[in-house]
């Protein structure tokens, strides 16, 4: 059987890769970003792309485009842009069109009916409140932490769909990336989609795998060109004071302030100022630029920012995988994918539910303590207890 796919929001289709390995077909990518979608023609010649914002085309567009029929789409993917719900924004919400894309991607899912969709978002998207204008239904009341999620799964209820989540870190499925997101899986159809279990832990515990180092990935590239952004002369003096695995509180207790100026006396551990990367640990999140201070990327030995080709191997795209843009344009379609190893565990968790593999019976949490209380089932129950308790 040939399981085809739409990929909306398709950025440098690290998603789609992963779900490449399972066997899905993806007959069609969108996105609105035109380096992107440069991107996505090189490397796919032979998929159409439509380059564009979601809402300027209609499903019967998207279905014609990829040569389907709405009966002949297997799944429907994406990550709609996240910035409106992260924790690091503004929160806006709904009101914010960024947003919205969460909204649209619903949309296109309810229209083109796939017999399964999968989308993927950030943790703060699990308590993102709703606007006043969005919240027709009155479901819950206005501003209550969660209700964002409660309107989009109200519109897949509604539509036949029966949708499972939780909060993921790509560590624990086999990516040398510690990268937080959640994602959701729906069904056309009454049953539920068993979460997917941990394949690897940081101790190797439970039957699992220990987690992935960079060294394992970045070995790989010895020999290599590197392209990368450079820091300052001024930071470089600190950097040379300071070994993998070590951050700005490891430089000598005299200097430390010097080093970070204003934000020395700002709260938090603030452990993303001058980090050196260790080698046997994953890496922290992949950021959009490798050298902005208090998100700092900087090579385990080397007095240099990660490049991009190592940027492209801890993400798991393959080593010939071409980006379009300058090297900033690059760096930012690289940080903002969805690594290759995390799109083949949501594939993986969709094929294994479609032939049987899967049974409902299998376990419903996420076996990780961090992620206690971010499962789907975690959500209803919470809700009712606000709820009722409003």
């Amino acid at each position: 059987m040939t399981y085809k796919a739409i990929s909306l929001f398709s950025g440098g289709m690290g998603l789609d890769l992963g779900l490449e390995k399972v066997g899905i077909d993806v007959r069609l990518c969108l996105d609105f970003d035109k380096f992107c979608c440069e991107t996505i023609r090189k490397n796919r010649p032979n998929i159409p792309v439509l380059e564009g914002k979601i809402e300027d085309y209609t499903s019967k567009e998207i279905l014609k485009a990829a040569g389907l029929k709405s009966s002949e789409v297997f799944l429907l993917h994406g990550g709609p842009p996240c910035q409106a719900f992260s924790t690091a924004g503004g929160r806006k919400s709904l009101q914010d069109i960024r947003g919205n894309c969460v909204l649209e991607f619903a949309k296109k899912v309810v229209e083109i009916q796939p017999r399964y969709f999968i989308m993927e978002n950030v943790r703060g998207l699990l308590s993102a409140a709703i606007s006043p204008s969005i919240n027709e239904k009155n479901v819950l009341p206005e501003e209550m932490p969660g209700s964002v999620i409660r309107y989009v799964l109200d519109l897949f209820n509604d539509a036949g769909y029966t949708v499972s989540f939780a909060l993921f870190d790509s560590a624990n499925y086999g990516v040398p990336q510690k990268r937080e997101r959640v994602v959701f899986f729906g069904n056309r159809g009454k049953t539920r989609i068993p979460l997917p279990q941990p394949t690897h832990s940081k101790e190797g515990t439970r039957g699992t795998k220990k987690w992935v180092g960079i060294k394992e990935v970045l070995k790989h590239l010895n020999g290599i060109k590197h392209d990368h952004v450079d820091f300052s002369e001024n930071r470089k003096k600190y950097y040379k004071l300071l070994k993998a695995g070590q951050h700005w509180r490891h430089l000598p207790e005299d200097l430390q302030e010097e080093a970070m100026g204003l934000s020395y006396h700002l709260g938090g551990g603030k452990t993303g100022f001058y980090r050196r990367l260790s080698w046997d640990d994953p890496s922290p999140t992949l950021v959009t630029r490798p050298n902005m201070p208090a998100t700092d990327l900087c090579h385990p030995d080397e007095l240099r920012p990660l490049s991009v080709q190592e940027y492209k191997a801890i993400q798991q795209f393959p080593i010939d995988w071409w980006f379009a843009g300058n090297i900033l344009e690059q760096y930012k379609q690289i940080g903002n994918a969805v690594p290759v190893g995390l799109g083949y565990m949501a594939g993986k968790t969709i094929i294994d539910f479609h032939t049987g593999k899967t049974t409902k019976e299998e376990q419903n949490i996420v076996r990780y303590s961090r992620y206690n209380g971010t499962t789907d089932i975690d959500f209803e129950g919470k809700q009712l207890e606000l709820a009722f308790n409003k």
